[in-house]
Parts: structure tokens; C-alpha cells; sequence
């Protein structure tokens, strides 16, 4: 940083894009082949290269931010822009699934019996593990952002705490969710409802299993010093795509289990 007379950060040529995307082909070629020949040996292969390579470029990211001192009030802004245009293409992402859930509820064909939920489908009782599972994710949402403010306030023991609780509640939502699917009366090949419900609510489940992780690494991150009280971004980052998580599912709920039951 001495040597340059501006406060962007030069990125360094890495590998990790390009062998990421070829380690995500393998894992989406692993599936169809899991899929048609019920072999795992390439999704497994994919699974492992990407998890190496996120590894190792966090890792290098880590290193750029915390102890190169490259993520500059600039860079951090830019971060933050990034930040928020990427959760706001997952609110759109989400928007396709609501979209499709409405227009086959709002107006169900003869096809579907002129009702909603169709003929034959016996829906899920809202008020049991689903609402379980919404009581999980709002309470989740306040330990992040006790988390949040105990960073602030540089009380370590707290943060640590808090984002254990966060990453626990996170868990036990996706194991209850999982035994909801296992459960389900109905399957994804149930017609346009269970098309839906599989594919928004199984997308979310996906991108709890994502923010966990993203939370897991701040712990780990949190444990060795990496934030202070005006440095840790990587945590926003981490709370605001949770936050917008819980967000979706309360969404997901008052439609699809609620009223869509």
C-alpha cells in the first residue's frame, strides 16, 4: 500500500475463478450422472475440489483484508455495493418461485381439479414444524445481530456466544426441515405443488446451509482476532444475507404453508 498513490486494492492474479468453475461443472455433472446412472463418484470428486477451493481462497482473502491491510474504507464500500446487488439478484432468484407458486394458485386450471391445493394433495399443517421452524429463524435473527453489536462494542466473549447460538439454530432448522421432507405426504412429481413447494422451499433450505457456513467461518474468524469493533465486514456480509434468509422464509411461510394450505 505504501507503493501506490490511490486506495483501491490491485487484485492479484489467482487460479481459484477458473478452477472454481470447473470444480462447480464437475459437481453439476456429478448430479446428472448421480441422477441418470446413480453413481456419486463425480459429484463427489466436485464436492471435495470445491470445498478445497473455497478454502483456500478464503483463506486468501482473509490474508488480503485482516493482515495486508488492502480492504481500505474504499474497497470495504465497494464490498458492501456488492453485497447488496448480490442479495438483491437472490430476492429476484426467489421472485421466480413465488411468481410461479401464484400463478397456478391464484387461478387453478380444470387440470388441477379448479381447486388449490389440487386434488390428492394432502398439504402440510402450518402451525406444526413449520412454524417450529419460523420461531427457529426469527430467534436466530436476534442472536446475529447480538453478535453484531457485541463486535461493536468489542465484547469478544458475547460475539462468540451469540454466533454459536445463530449457527446451532441454523442447523436444527435445516434437520427439521429435512425430516418435513422425509415426512411429506406429497413429492416433488405431485404436479405444479409439488414442483413449487419442493423447489422454493428446498432453495431456501440451500441457502440456510450456505449462510450457516458463511456464519461458521466468521466464528472461526471471530476466534483469532480476524474483526474489531470497525473492522469486520465479513461478518456484515454474513448477518445481511442471513437477516435477508429470514426474510424469505417468512415469506415462504405465509404463502406456501399458510395460505397456500
Amino acid at each position: 500500500m505504501a507503493h501506490q498513490a490511490h486506495s483501491y486494492h490491485m487484485v492479484d492474479p489467482s487460479p481459484w475463478p477458473i478452477l472454481g468453475a470447473t470444480a462447480a461443472l464437475l459437481t453439476t455433472s456429478g448430479l446428472t450422472v448421480w441422477f441418470h446412472h446413480h453413481s456419486t463418484q463425480l459429484l463427489t470428486l466436485g464436492l471435495l475440489s470445491i470445498l478445497l477451493i473455497m478454502m483456500q481462497w478464503w483463506r486468501d482473502i482473509i490474508r488480503e483484508s485482516t493482515f495486508q491491510g488492502h480492504h481500505t474504507p474504499t474497497v470495504q464500500k465497494g464490498l458492501r455495493y456488492g453485497m447488496i446487488l448480490f442479495i438483491t439478484s437472490e430476492a429476484f432468484f426467489f421472485l421466480g418461485f413465488f411468481w410461479a407458486f401464484f400463478h397456478s394458485s391464484l387461478a387453478p386450471t380444470p387440470e388441477l381439479g379448479g381447486q388449490w391445493p389440487p386434488t390428492g394433495i394432502n398439504p402440510l399443517n402450518p402451525l406444526e414444524v413449520p412454524l417450529l421452524n419460523t420461531a427457529i429463524l426469527l430467534a436466530s435473527g436476534v442472536t446475529v445481530t447480538w453478535a453484531h453489536h457485541s463486535i461493536t462494542e468489542a465484547n469478544q466473549k458475547h460475539a462468540i456466544h451469540a454466533l454459536s447460538i445463530t449457527i446451532l439454530l441454523g442447523l436444527y432448522f435445516t434437520a427439521l426441515q429435512a425430516t418435513e421432507y422425509y415426512e411429506t405426504p406429497f413429492s416433488i412429481a405431485d404436479g405444479v405443488y409439488g414442483s413449487t413447494f419442493f423447489v422454493a422451499t428446498g432453495f431456501h433450505g440451500l441457502h440456510v446451509i450456505i449462510g450457516s457456513s458463511f456464519l461458521l467461518v466468521c466464528l472461526l474468524r471471530l476466534t483469532k482476532f480476524h474483526f474489531t469493533s470497525h473492522h469486520h465486514f465479513g461478518f456484515e456480509a454474513a448477518a445481511w444475507y442471513w437477516h435477508f434468509v429470514d426474510i424469505i422464509w417468512l415469506f415462504l411461510y405465509t404463502t406456501i404453508y399458510w395460505w397456500g394450505s
